[in-house]
């Protein structure tokens, strides 16, 4: 976070910039990580960008390993500090990844851009983390068909991220989860 100096401008560091980084990625894609605009945002010039990062694409490997951390990791750590058995980590998973929908919709900006050779190692990384925890989750329990099943719930999950952009959906995120813990589960 910004450290406040005797001025009025706050010491930027390098955190700063690479959350601003990923709130522009959210917001418009890989394009939209520009050091100009950040700045802008930021409230401050270049120069502070260049005294703690090398490159607009070293900030956009950073924000993409932050995305990375904190809507993978962070929904896989805690589906494992669960308690309990194997379906009720699964629950807690589905229950988190379908409340914060509404909040990651920025995601389909970076799955869009999948085509991109700056993106397309990280976003294949995150899709294959995704659906292979839910799968081996699902082998676990011993459902048939769990790696298909993986991917559908994934790209259920992906679906309800647009439907929460476009405002297309009055169903709750728990009746969401609720209904993908059957469809994954159903022999």
């Amino acid at each position: 976070m910004a450290k406040q100096t005797s001025g009025s401008t706050p010491r930027l560091g390098r955190q700063d910039w690479t959350e601003a980084a990923l709130a522009a990625l959210l917001e418009g894609g890989p394009d939209a990580v520009a050091v100009e605009p950040l700045a802008k945002r930021l409230g401050t010039t270049k120069g502070s960008f260049y005294w703690h990062l090398d490159s607009r694409d070293e900030l956009l490997d950073e924000a993409l390993h932050l995305w990375e951390q904190r809507y993978t990791d962070h929904f896989i750590a805690l589906a494992e500090r669960t308690e309990g058995t194997v379906e009720r980590r699964l629950r807690v998973l589905m229950s988190a990844v379908t409340q914060q929908a509404p909040d990651l919709i920025g995601e389909s900006r970076i799955h869009a851009s999948g085509d991109d050779p700056r993106v397309a190692p990280t976003l294949r990384r995150v899709n294959a983390r995704r659906t292979g925890y839910v799968a081996e989750l699902l082998r676990e329990l011993d459902v048939d068909d769990a790696d298909a099943r993986a991917e559908l719930a994934y790209a259920t999950v992906l679906g309800l991220e647009q439907l929460h952009a476009a405002r297309s959906t009055t169903v709750s995120s728990m009746a969401h989860a609720t209904t993908m813990m059957a469809m994954l589960l159903s022999r």
